[in-house]
């Protein structure tokens, strides 16, 4: 092994290790025994039966899974339909539209959650389930459009004049031949906008009412009060679900090709 190899190899490591070894500590002391998060006083499997039957947390786990998948269907629904209108047609302002899109991703999630809260007020949306279903809608869009779009510019314009060349509409088009070439991009829009929505603290802090609790918000009001080896517990459960989640679009992509 080379000097550069060896030094590729190490500074990839490290990278590594700091991105997946504080992941690494939360698994293991989600088995630790102790009351307190940094005192390990043996292995034990008590958070997670403290968490498979708090009732509260789960609730709350369930009303953020129901969001996150409503938020990333309606989203992805929508972008789909903008991403293909913005590639395939060509109108005054499309730049700026697109260039928007990228504000809406850059700007601050307390700009955004201040400013929603201003728009329900204004119009006496009743803050719960509805105004954070807008809410996580809203912000997933762009990343939506953008994912969608950078799939779409690989493609061949000229089998969409094929199509409609040998007789085939818009709708027929958007089936038979958008939709099968877009759905790796569509799949990774929609798990990434499920991801954005389970994880959302921001935004969700704003809009959010009393009588709906989602998960991302009940960890942070149990956190604040110390950080408990049952939210270790909690954070391993759903790192477990993501791996998951990637292992099965890695399955259907390299399926699909």
């Amino acid at each position: 092994m080379t000097l550069k190899s060896f030094t590729a190899s190490t500074y990839l490591t490290l990278i590594y290790l700091f991105f997946y070894l504080p992941i690494a500590i939360l698994i293991v002391y989600s088995f630790n025994a102790s009351q307190y998060s940094l005192l390990w006083q043996g292995f034990s499997f008590n958070w997670y039966q403290e968490l498979f039957t708090d009732k509260a947390l789960w609730m709350a786990t369930a009303n953020s899974l129901l969001l996150g998948v409503l938020s990333a269907s309606m989203a992805v629904m929508i972008g789909l339909l903008a991403a293909v209108n913005l590639y395939r047609f060509r109108f005054l302002g499309r730049k700026l539209l697109y260039a928007i899109i990228f504000i809406l991703i850059l700007s601050p999630e307390i700009v955004m959650g201040a400013s929603l809260l201003m728009l329900f007020a204004l119009f006496h949306l009743q803050l719960g389930f509805g105004s954070l279903l807008l809410a996580h809608i809203t912000f997933c869009i762009p990343f939506v459009i953008v994912t969608i779009y950078s799939r779409l510019t690989t493609c061949d314009k000229y089998i969409f004049e094929a199509a409609k060349d040998l007789g085939a509409n818009d709708w027929l088009i958007f089936g038979k031949i958008i939709f099968p070439l877009l759905w790796p991009a569509i799949f990774s829009a929609w798990l990434l906008s499920f991801t954005l929505s389970l994880d959302d603290v921001i935004i969700s802090y704003f809009v959010a009412g009393p009588e709906f609790e989602i998960l991302p918000l009940k960890v942070y009001s149990m956190v604040r009060s110390g950080i408990k080896p049952e939210i270790n517990a909690l954070c391993t459960v759903l790192f477990t679900v993501t791996l998951l989640l990637i292992m099965l679009a890695q399955f259907f992509s390299r399926k699909k090709t």
